[in-house]
């Protein structure tokens, strides 16, 4: 018998039991859909935390002092002041694979302006900090080095702290606001850019001079960070690498001293995010898998249910002349079809959901190509897999027990 013909036999048995082949294809369908989904919101949340990082400079390098717990226990204050200007400035004479870098003292505290008030945190940098972090002016203008030598009171800030302390509209550029009482003239409005990968607010936010920051303000003499950026993103950890054997020169660090301070890159923050993203999309589709099993187990009870019923038939068929290896790949191309057109319906089903989770969830979906081959060929090898056996015992029936079958 020919496979032409097997197909048409096999489409017509189906199709004698619409609802039953219907119930039977829930499993794979729902299994496929769920995948498909799982699949577009992981690669999704994976596309978007790199973007918002990378939005933050994605060769970001950034070198912190050493301080924090190490095994449980709080580690001496002055492991938080390893930090300085000498420093920053050693960096800048020598390190060769970074194009900007700006030293960072920051610190939280009330904005007022008038009767307006708003809570917020500024950040004493250079006038470099603007390239580090991708940040642009959208209106008046940054401060220069000449403002930072003058330890001059002066500062840009974001667009959250202009609606928040210039409620009514009008031009900040030029007011004076006060920051923990200390007063500072706004020069400069920086551009919006809305809520990062952890939900933090980036234009909630104050730029000044770090030397009136460091003075005036929060009354020290070391660093809170140093930020810089590398020349190119591949470069990024080759920078790191030097950056750190650059400040064990500059605190003078034998050989075997441990490194009081951390020099991390924002491509390791991306590595990392991505990670958990791949692992938690794992997790999911693991647990969207399960539908498809079973989907797959459906398949096979139904196919039992029809050897069953159809036992004459195959006797019958196979008196006519038959061979088992026929009888074989009738009942498997009944259970690849079946499981075949539920796949077609779950991807379907599946790509309508991501796009509603899109547009009224409002998450981040991606849908992939390899995520629809990928459940077809699982929707295929389910069918094959657990559609063999129930063909293969229909198969070796004997032709005369078959007839005598009621």
């Amino acid at each position: 018998m020919n496979l032409n013909n097997l197909f048409k036999i096999s489409f017509r048995a189906i199709l004698l039991n619409k609802m039953r082949t219907l119930l039977t294809m829930l499993g794979i369908i729902i299994g496929v859909a769920s995948v498909i989904a799982m699949l577009a919101i992981g690669e999704g949340s994976k596309k978007s935390i790199q973007d918002n990082l990378s939005s933050m400079g994605s060769n970001i390098i950034t070198i912190r002092p050493g301080a924090g717990k190490q095994g449980g226990v709080r580690m001496d204050m002055s492991s938080s002041q390893t930090l300085t200007l000498k420093d920053m400035n050693y960096l800048k004479n020598k390190a060769t694979l970074i194009t900007d870098i700006s030293p960072v003292v920051n610190g939280s505290g009330q904005s007022i302006n008038g009767s307006n008030n708003w809570p917020t945190s500024i950040y004493g940098v250079s006038p470099d900090y603007l390239d580090i972090r991708n940040l642009d002016i959208n209106d008046g203008s940054m401060f220069t080095q000449d403002e930072v030598n003058s330890y001059a009171k002066v500062c840009v800030i974001g667009k959250t702290i202009v609606d928040n302390l210039f409620p009514n509209g009008e031009d900040p550029i030029g007011k004076i606001i006060r920051f923990n009482k200390i007063p500072f003239k706004v020069i400069g409005v920086l551009s919006e850019k809305g809520e990062n990968t952890f939900g933090q607010d980036q234009d909630d936010i104050i730029l000044a001079p770090y030397t009136a920051v460091q003075k005036r303000v929060l009354a020290i003499t070391y660093l809170n960070s140093i930020v810089a950026s590398a020349v190119s993103e591949d470069k990024a950890e080759d920078a790191v690498t030097e950056l750190t054997e650059l400040m064990r020169q500059s605190h003078s660090l034998r050989e075997n001293d441990e490194d009081n301070f951390n020099t991390f890159s924002q491509q390791e923050i991306i590595s990392t995010m991505s990670s958990t993203s791949e692992m938690l999309t794992i997790l999911l589709v693991a647990i969207a898998s399960i539908s498809l099993v079973v989907g797959g187990i459906g398949i096979m009870n139904i196919m039992y249910v029809s050897v069953k019923e159809r036992t004459r038939e195959i006797g019958l068929r196979m008196a006519v002349g038959a061979r088992g290896k026929d009888i074989l790949m009738q009942f498997l191309i009944e259970a690849i079809l079946i499981s075949f057109t539920g796949g077609a319906f779950g991807v379907l089903i599946g790509l309508t959901s991501t796009y509603f989770i899109s547009t009224f969830a409002g998450w981040p979906v991606s849908v992939t190509f390899y995520s629809i081959l990928v459940s077809f060929v699982v929707c295929t090898i389910t069918g094959v897999f657990f559609g063999w056996y129930p063909a293969k015992k229909a198969s070796d029936l004997d032709p005369i027990d078959a007839l005598r079958y009621e």
